[in-house]
């Protein structure tokens, strides 16, 4: 089974992101016929002199009228290789938490810059995201090189600029690559046009970055998905518990504790649909069984006896506020931590983090659309949780409007 790399574009507007993407699923020959027949005709409708490979992902009327990316567009595609999940997360700044959503999850962070441009202070803004998110990796994207005529001083000074500001983060791995989106310039292959680069391309970068130490295989954490009991044939007396591995190795024999009841007992087995298995470990999709017979539901917590995660009610966040009505003190809002949901009220917003600058606005008194700051929350359950640096499954939570229902908050607990 090939692994799966998850990839969010970031940059600001019209820096060639859906143009990118497009290029890389034409180039890796992950298109159908239809689609492309579709994406030449829309081009010549436009009156474009070449067919707009942006396309692809720029499915909205609203993004192909104005000429931008306006919602998360995800695209598959495979190499022989590796299998590829990239999100086109959208520029503007009034799209923030479209972009915090397409890189929540990813293992990359592909930030395009304007060559005749260089770094932004919308670059700045996502690479802060990206470093918020913890996204382990990030590729700088030079693009439009062809408009500076290939031209290495062009591309060492937007290199050497941006470094500077990413020492300030927290972005342990960072590749710069010129390319040509438009043309495929060091996409696939490397191009002839920069033989002073010595890199290698985008894909071949991507598909041999190692993300397997990304996650965290120390501290065992299982959130319990379901509870499974069968009660037909045979296995009318089988009793497991279902979910996905949030972090360390699980195997037969291993001693664990249930939070928050704090019960304990050996894992009896460890079984997949393929069948059992020796070990798990994240992301695997698991049914375990215990020796004992314990009052275990779903949102509880399987952890280690030596190695537990924090369990409490007063958690501090860093959130990414995504609703028209702002956050203010004393909003009741329901959590969903893991596989566990509960209610909460916000005790205080310690500050509001400006973007551009990284500092602190202490005087607020509430979060508005797209801001992100500091609050803290009392939950009225327990929650078992690790901080959002150490283990990103167990250190995230969405906050949700109990009226309606929606998402209107994204947080990483500190």
């Amino acid at each position: 089974m090939r692994e799966l790399l998850r990839v969010a574009t970031a940059g600001s507007v019209d820096d060639g992101k859906s143009t990118l993407i497009g290029r890389l699923l034409f180039d890796t020959k992950s298109l159908f016929s239809d689609q492309l027949a579709a994406v030449e005709r829309t081009s010549r409708e436009r009156g474009d002199g070449y067919v707009d490979l942006a396309l692809l992902t720029d499915g909205l009327r609203a993004e192909r009228e104005q000429g931008i990316t306006i919602d998360v567009a995800y695209r598959y595609f495979a190499t022989p290789k590796r299998s590829f999940i990239l999100a086109d997360t959208p520029g503007h700044v009034q799209y923030t938490r479209n972009m915090v959503t397409g890189a929540s999850t990813a293992d990359l962070a592909l930030l395009l810059v304007d060559a005749r441009k260089g770094v932004l202070q919308q670059t700045r803004r996502h690479a802060f995201l990206a470093s918020l998110l913890r996204v382990p990796h990030l590729v700088l994207c030079v693009n439009k090189m062809d408009l500076v005529d290939f031209d290495q001083a062009v591309f060492e000074e937007i290199k050497d600029d941006f470094r500077g500001f990413a020492a300030k983060l927290e972005i342990v791995d960072v590749a710069t690559i010129p390319i040509c989106a438009l043309g495929g310039d060091n996409l696939v292959s490397r191009s002839p046009s920069t033989p002073w680069y010595e890199g290698t391309s985008l894909l071949h970068h991507l598909e041999e970055l190692h993300i397997a130490s990304d996650r965290n295989l120390i501290d065992v954490r299982f959130p319990v998905q379901w509870v499974v009991r069968p009660r037909i044939g045979e296995l009318h007396d089988y009793r497991g518990y279902a979910g996905q591995v949030a972090g360390g190795v699980l195997k037969p024999g291993d001693e664990v504790i249930v939070l928050p009841s704090g019960l304990t007992s050996r894992i009896a087995a460890i079984d997949t649909f393929d069948g059992p298995v020796d070990e798990a470990f994240p992301p695997m999709s698991v049914t375990i069984r215990l020796e004992d017979d314990l009052d275990i539901s779903r949102g509880d917590m399987i952890a280690r006896l030596a190695n537990q995660p924090a369990v409490g009610q007063d958690i501090d966040l860093m959130v990414c506020w995504m609703a028209d009505a702002p956050l203010r003190t004393r909003a009741r809002l329901a959590i969903k931590h893991t596989t566990r949901s509960v209610r909460s009220v916000i005790k205080n917003i310690a500050y509001r983090v400006d973007v551009d600058t990284l500092h602190r606005d202490e005087a607020v008194v509430e979060l508005r659309l797209n801001d992100i700051g500091r609050v803290t929350v009392r939950t009225t359950t327990p929650l078992c949780f690790d901080p959002y640096r150490r283990n990103r499954t167990t250190g995230s939570v969405i906050l949700i409007d109990e009226a309606t229902g929606a998402t209107v908050g994204a947080g990483m607990i500190l």
